[in-house]
């Protein structure tokens, strides 16, 4: 193995303990990026010479004494929704051309701040608004989609060609593709991580959160990010608590709720058996598992689509007008569509999300956790518009990816998804982890016990098996689900 396929938390060892130097780390890194990018379409734009710039910078740094923490002279990878100083933003979009940022996004400032090294911008399905991203392909499987919107991200990180990522998360488009291509994402509770600079898909849905290769990475991440921000009317005041899980996998006492509703209806029986599993891992490891039901379930989809798809098109009211020829087509639809949408229909979602939120407060003063499918199929061939389930219904891919993420984004409550196992084609699955408001270290000590006591998952097949400094070879850093 190189150092490119070490886990966030391996690198940050090695490097904190002078046995990696953040050189070395970022050459593996662009290294691997010229070798499988050309493949995969993971980025928007490559960094380079700036990646090289900032890893010297921290390795004296870290030669001086001033060592910033795990996130100094790491390479990450940043959605291209996400502003960087001097650098473009183009959303995945003709209408962004020629767009530069004039400064940094929060979130980019204070991973600056912890010294963390971009060695590049990911695509983005165009303004965040699709489930696929058609730039880029799957990094388990290139003739699958990689998921979306942050679909750049997930196959960055799961590829090696970054440590860890951001991406933004307004209807699942951090946890599909994470689950979709092998990894973990965090959709942390709605206000926790501030938005300024990072472009808009629906301001009262989009989130901010990690791409990691492991739940401890996550855990490592999010402190860097979280924080109160005035430039955000969402952010909250409350300062990060300490994410980090505990070193040993014991869940004792912890309530995990599994739902007999909606979370397991449609969705594919190897997905369904693989979460099954994982969950029944929860309950060995001192969980007390409970059937919960899943409160106003038929109102999801409704509810989603109604907050979502009017907010977009105010957001793109005068592009619209002024360029319709310059956004895909795909995404052109969804905002004409919001265009004939009546403000009622706003209003009445804007209702339902309030009695969401009462009902899954509720919910979750009975469980700690609940343990349910990320989404109910894995990977579908590139092009696929739609997928029969056994009964005759007949859902749309974008649909069925969203379905069970929207939960999270429609009440703020934060969601994890972390890789469980495989289907039958090798395809990764996801298990998604949801719980209450602020207790992020709640779902990161549950998932990190889980993959603490996991089988060990093969490595990627494309990856060098040499030995990194320091880590003694063999299996050691090989990322949870690659």
């Amino acid at each position: 193995m190189t150092p490119a396929d070490l886990t966030l938390a391996a690198a940050a060892a090695a490097i904190r303990d002078r046995r990696l130097s953040p050189v070395e780390l970022v050459e593996s890194v662009l290294d691997r990026i010229t070798r499988v990018e050309p493949g995969l379409g993971a980025y928007a734009t490559v960094t380079a010479d700036r990646a090289r710039a900032s890893a010297r910078a921290a390795e004296e740094e870290i030669a001086a004494g001033h060592h910033r923490g795990p996130l100094h002279g790491v390479p990450m990878g940043l959605k291209d929704l996400i502003d960087v100083a001097g650098t473009a933003t183009s959303a995945g979009s003709r209408v962004r051309d020629g767009h530069r940022a004039g400064t940094d996004s929060t979130v980019a400032a204070r991973l600056s701040e912890a010294g963390a090294v971009l060695v590049g911008k990911t695509h983005t399905h165009e303004f965040a608004y699709g489930l696929i991203t058609p730039q880029t392909r799957n990094a388990r499987n290139p003739d699958r989609v990689a998921g979306g919107s942050s679909g750049g991200s997930a196959v960055a990180v799961a590829a090696g060609t970054a440590t860890f990522a951001l991406g933004t998360d307004t209807g699942g488009s951090i946890r599909v593709p994470a689950a979709l291509n092998g990894v973990v994402g965090l959709k942390p509770t709605y206000g926790l991580v501030p938005r300024h600079g990072v472009t808009a898909l629906s301001w009262s849905l989009d989130h901010v959160g990690p791409i990691t290769r492991t739940v401890e990475d996550a855990a490592l991440v999010l402190p860097a990010l979280a924080g109160y921000d005035p430039r955000d009317p969402a952010s909250v005041r409350s300062g990060p608590p300490d994410h980090r899980p505990a070193p040993e996998p014991d869940l004792t006492g912890l309530r995990v709720g599994v739902p007999h509703t909606y979370y397991f209806d449609h969705v594919d029986p190897e997905v369904e058996a693989a979460v099954r599993r994982a969950v029944d891992r929860l309950s060995d490891l001192g969980a007390r598992l409970t059937e919960v039901g899943v409160p106003l379930a038929r109102y999801i989809q409704a509810t989603q689509w109604g907050l979502m798809v009017p907010e977009a098109t105010a957001y793109h009211a005068r592009t619209l007008r002024d360029t319709p020829d310059r956004y895909a087509e795909d995404v052109r639809v969804l905002l004409e569509a919001g265009e004939l949408m009546p403000a009622g229909d706003h209003l009445r979602a804007q209702r339902a999300r309030t009695l969401m939120r009462r009902e899954w407060a509720r919910l979750l003063t009975e469980v700690d956790v609940i343990a349910a499918p990320a989404v109910p199929l894995t990977a579908v061939p590139a092009g696929r518009e739609s997928v029969t389930w056994p009964d005759g219904t007949v859902e749309a891919v974008s649909d069925a990816y969203v379905r069970l993420s929207a939960p999270a984004d429609i009440t703020g409550f934060p969601a994890l998804t972390l890789p469980v196992g495989h289907d039958h084609a090798g395809l990764p699955i996801g298990m998604q982890l949801l719980g209450r408001p602020f207790e992020e270290a709640t779902l990161l000590r549950t998932g990190h016990a889980y993959e603490r006591t996991a089988p060990a998952v093969r490595p990627r097949e494309h990856a060098p098996r040499d030995t990194v400094p320091g880590t003694g070879g063999g299996d050691a850093g090989i990322p949870a689900g690659a």
